[in-house]
């Protein structure tokens, strides 16, 4: 059963396009978004969730359209996109308390659960947290109103190889627990810790959607593949 998917997604701008972007994310499993930077994940994950709105296509999510159902889906959806970059100064309790007025399913427990996990005291501000701090208050902010699906942009950018590790450890538990995560990423090797299935984007076109292994072959690593596709794919452009 696919929880998420995405229709002929086409977005143009000036100097760049989403090009008929399609794929499907199967509840209970964990896709990585891959693909060189400016290759289009930011902005198909925006236009997965309505926060740029596709010149065409059509996202279902839950069995129900995007479009038609977007504050219903978004209760059950948990969304970062990068580091916290609002109410810099106000204090993070604030900042939770504020927050959490905008989900019916609100946990406190898991809430402070995860504050503790993540070693994040309630009385700093955004302003005072490191890079990779502000990436787990953001976490701490989609993990805390049960949301079935996670979309997660970058989510371990910033964090050190221990916090990596941890967070990666967490989704294979959220995993468990039936939760899905779509997550775009630069660093290959998490995927290879977590993840079921890639998706990877090239100059806003979808190259390939499936399974890790099926993508990878024997005796190989993704960052080794990738890395040889993209080397192959600028060569026919510099002989075009």
């Amino acid at each position: 059963m696919n929880i998420l998917s995405i229709n002929s997604i086409t977005k143009e701008y000036p100097a760049f396009k989403l090009d008929d972007v399609s794929f499907n994310v199967a509840k209970g499993t964990i896709m990585g978004f891959i693909g060189r930077n400016g290759a289009g994940k930011s902005t198909t994950l925006k236009a997965i969730l309505n926060m740029v709105h596709a010149d065409s296509g059509s996202v279902s999510c839950f069995d129900m359209d995007m479009k038609e159902n977007e504050r219903e889906i978004k209760q059950r959806i948990g969304f970062t996109g990068g580091e916290v970059d609002y109410y810099k100064k106000k204090k993070i309790k604030d900042i939770l308390t504020i927050t959490k007025r905008f989900y019916m399913n609100w946990d406190d427990e898991i809430c402070h659960r995860y504050m503790k996990m993540f070693s994040l005291d309630e009385n700093k501000t955004p302003s005072e947290l490191s890079s990779g701090m502000k990436v787990k208050m953001n976490l701490v902010m989609a993990l805390s109103h049960g949301a079935e699906l996670l979309i997660l942009d970058e989510p371990t950018s910033g964090l050190d190889p221990v916090s990596r590790d941890e967070l990666l450890e967490i989704f294979k538990h959220l995993k468990k627990q039936g939760v899905t995560i779509l997550f775009s990423t630069h660093i290959t090797s998490d995927l290879e810790k977590c993840a079921d299935d890639i998706t990877y984007i090239r100059d806003g076109k979808i190259i390939y959607t499936g399974s890790i292994s099926d993508f990878v072959g024997d005796g190989d690593t993704l960052e080794n593949v990738m890395i040889e596709q993209e080397r192959e794919a600028f060569y026919e452009k510099f002989t075009d």
